[in-house]
């Protein structure tokens, strides 16, 4: 059913209750390890905004030595696979390459079944835990006492080396509400220990098109470009290998009492997009009079307060005309924009400390 933007009143609401809609269309499967890799936030070993190397404010965060880490750290981050033998990696496209430390990009279009088929290659228990979609207590991917057990449970934590498929269905009410586009984003992420997890780096994107919008991969037929960006403060003082990263990278002068070291707990505040700081992300590119969509999230504590702005170029998000939206942890904002103005442009979190730490990348629009 599509109900479009002039949906209103009873009738939406009767068409979105429930699971209407579910399971009239393909069931799209994906195959997602949680893998432990060696993750650099700064692979171009300068600051890409300056065009110089990094100076005493970034070194806070980048530079390795005694009683600090560096700008490379274990990860454990989603990726794709091309089927269940878990044999081989999906290679990501010259285009993808700006989605960094993100998971696989879930598509669907109303109507579908998505299954994810889940291999934890990462040394402690992980899930995956959707937001938005239908799903049941066996695909929640959260432990908690919800007076479930036995084969109910599984999903919750998946054990090293372990795997889990998790089924979720895209009802009517998964998709695009009256006032959205074409297509909304939500997201999907590690809940076994949410907070250790997602500073881990298990966190990815879902895009669910509306009935009837969607091409043969699941994206909306009126967008010409989409980009998926996570504004994130990753403190890796939270993450489940600390004490890997200290072992494998940081200097063996270590202070005592690190617990303590408040310059230590400020280095390993990763202010990220995507997993890159200081503009070393891959250049997100499109091209002047495209319909660009971009789904921007955050997740976090109350730091992750985030402003991203662009330069150069406005969107529309919610039928206002912006070039600043607003995120707090676990937000998600969908925001059109037909780019006419051709450059390289700053895209970055107009939180004054955020800029400071780095939170900052680019975009270009070609002619």
């Amino acid at each position: 059913m599509n109900m479009g933007h002039a949906a209103t009143g009873a009738r939406y609401w009767k068409a979105v209750a429930g699971t209407n809609g579910a399971g009239t269309g393909i069931t799209r499967t994906y195959f997602i390890s949680a893998d432990e890799v060696v993750w650099d936030y700064t692979p171009t070993h300068h600051n890409g905004i300056t065009g110089e190397p990094f100076d005493a404010t970034a070194d806070t965060y980048v530079r390795s030595g005694p009683g600090r880490i560096g700008s490379r750290y274990a990860k454990c981050l989603y990726r794709g696979y091309t089927d269940g033998s878990f044999d081989q990696r999906t290679v990501r496209s010259a285009d993808e390459a700006y989605l960094g430390m993100l998971g696989p990009i879930i598509r669907a279009e109303v109507g579908d079944t998505i299954k994810v088929v889940f291999r934890n290659a990462c040394p402690f228990p992980t899930s995956v835990h959707p937001h938005g979609v239908f799903y049941g207590k066996g695909s929640e991917g959260a432990p908690y006492d919800d007076g479930t057990g036995n084969k109910l449970k599984l999903d919750d934590a998946v054990a090293h080396g372990r795997r889990h498929t998790y089924v979720w269905k895209v009802p009517e009410r998964a998709g695009p509400g009256p006032g959205d586009g074409s297509s909304v984003m939500w997201m999907y992420h590690s809940h076994t220990d949410e907070v250790a997890d997602t500073y881990a780096g298990l966190i990815g994107p879902m895009e669910i098109t509306r009935k009837g919008d969607a091409r043969p991969d699941g994206s909306p037929k009126d967008v010409n470009k989409e980009f998926f960006v996570l504004y994130a403060v990753m403190n890796e003082n939270e993450s489940p290998l600390l004490k890997t990263n200290l072992s494998r990278f940081a200097s063996r002068l270590l202070p005592p009492h690190l617990d303590e070291d408040e310059e230590f707990g400020e280095s390993n505040l990763m202010h990220s997009i995507n997993g890159y700081v200081f503009g070393n992300q891959p250049m997100m590119t499109m091209k002047k009079g495209d319909h660009v969509r971009w789904y921007v999230m955050s997740m976090g504590t109350e730091v992750d307060l985030h402003t991203p702005h662009w330069h150069g170029n406005d969107a529309v998000v919610n039928g206002m005309r912006m070039d600043v939206v607003s995120l707090l942890p676990g937000t998600m904002v969908v925001a059109d924009m037909v780019p006419d103005d051709v450059g390289t442009w700053l895209f970055h979190c107009h939180v004054n400390d955020h800029i400071h730490a780095g939170m900052l990348t680019r975009y270009r629009v070609l002619p």
